[in-house]
C-alpha cells in the first residue's frame, strides 16, 4: 500500500481525506464531483459506449465526460476497452472497485430520490422564512 506521510494521522488508517496533501481527497473529488457520481451510477447498469453514456448522463458535455472518464479510469474505477473496428468502438465499464463504489453511491442516490419531498419542503420553508420565491 502506498502511504503518504502527510495524510497519515492514525497508523490504523494510512489515508485521511481531510488532509490537503492526501491522494484520497482527489479520488473523493473524482467520485463525488458534479459528473463522477452520475457516470459511476450509469455504468452500474452495464457497459456503455461514450455516446450512450453521454445520453444517459443528461447535461454533461463531451469534454467533461471525457475528463471524468479519464480521472475515474486513472483511479481504477472504470475500464476503457477500445475495439479494433472501423469506426473504432470504445466501451466503458466499472472495475470491481468501481462497482463497490457505485453500489454505495446508488444507496445514497436512492435515499436522496426517496427523500426529495422532504428536501423540497425544507427549501420552501427556508425560502419563505427569508422572503424568497
Amino acid at each position: 500500500m502506498n502511504r503518504i506521510d502527510e495524510c497519515a494521522t492514525d497508523p490504523a488508517l494510512p489515508y485521511n481525506v481531510f488532509a490537503k496533501a492526501c491522494p484520497s481527497r482527489g479520488t473523493l473529488e473524482h467520485i463525488t464531483g458534479r459528473w463522477g457520481a452520475l457516470v459511476l451510477g450509469a455504468l452500474f447498469e452495464g457497459s456503455l459506449r461514450f455516446n450512450e453514456l453521454r445520453r444517459r448522463v443528461d447535461g454533461v458535455s463531451e469534454k467533461m465526460l471525457s475528463q471524468t472518464l479519464h480521472a475515474l479510469e486513472r483511479d481504477g474505477l472504470v475500464d476503457r476497452e477500445a475495439q479494433p473496428t472501423n469506426p473504432p468502438r470504445v466501451d466503458y465499464e466499472l472495475t470491481p472497485l468501481g462497482r463497490e463504489v457505485a453500489t454505495r453511491l446508488l444507496a445514497l442516490i436512492h435515499f436522496l430520490e426517496g427523500s426529495m419531498d422532504d428536501v423540497l419542503d425544507a427549501r420552501r420553508r427556508y425560502d419563505d422564512a427569508r422572503g424568497r420565491r
